[in-house]
């Protein structure tokens, strides 16, 4: 089934509770987006909640993905919040529901991001990777390069540490 994107569609209580149910979803099953399963939707909610408020109040953006009616994939593009940096944004909580899956939804997702960051006259996206996933490959399949590593910077548990991998994706303007 083919995708719809919504970019920032009202933030209604009940989109808002998708959101959670979809990350709680993706954390559970072994998804790297702020969390370490098993989590709760009572624990994910004050993250969530702060991370929706930044895009209802600005400057973040929300891209939302639907199969039909039904909330499948969003990713937050961040702001960087420092006038230095506005040439570029941050993908954050990119999530693909599980039980979607393998249908390139996720490449979708990345691919409809970087359109709108093009539409934005922006030279960059930079997005951060849990090593030890094998997420990097993913990213690096849609053109995103490692540009470095915070080693040991994401502990998981006492003995549970992993790297941070950056990854950046240039934006050339087309000739």
């Amino acid at each position: 089934m083919d995708l719809r994107f919504a970019l920032d569609p009202d933030l209604t209580p009940e989109l808002r509770e998708q959101i959670i149910a979809l990350w709680v979803d993706v954390t559970n099953a072994g998804g790297a987006v702020g969390f370490v399963a098993p989590v709760t939707a009572d624990e994910v909610r004050p993250l969530a909640t702060c991370t929706l408020d930044e895009v209802a109040d600005g400057p973040d953006r929300l891209l939302a993905a639907y199969e039909g009616e039904r909330l499948v994939a969003v990713l937050v593009i961040a702001d960087n919040r420092f006038h230095l940096k506005t040439h570029w944004r941050v993908l954050k909580r990119v999530m693909v529901h599980p039980d979607t899956q393998g249908r390139g939804h996720g490449a979708a997702l990345m691919r409809e991001a970087e359109r709108i960051a093009r539409g934005l006259g922006l030279a960059a996206l930079h997005v951060t990777v849990r090593d030890g996933l094998g997420l990097d490959r993913f990213y690096k399949r849609l053109g995103y390069r490692e540009i470095g590593r915070l080693p040991a910077a994401l502990r998981l548990s006492a003995t549970d540490a992993r790297d941070e991998i950056l990854m950046w994706l240039d934006l050339p303007t087309p000739t």
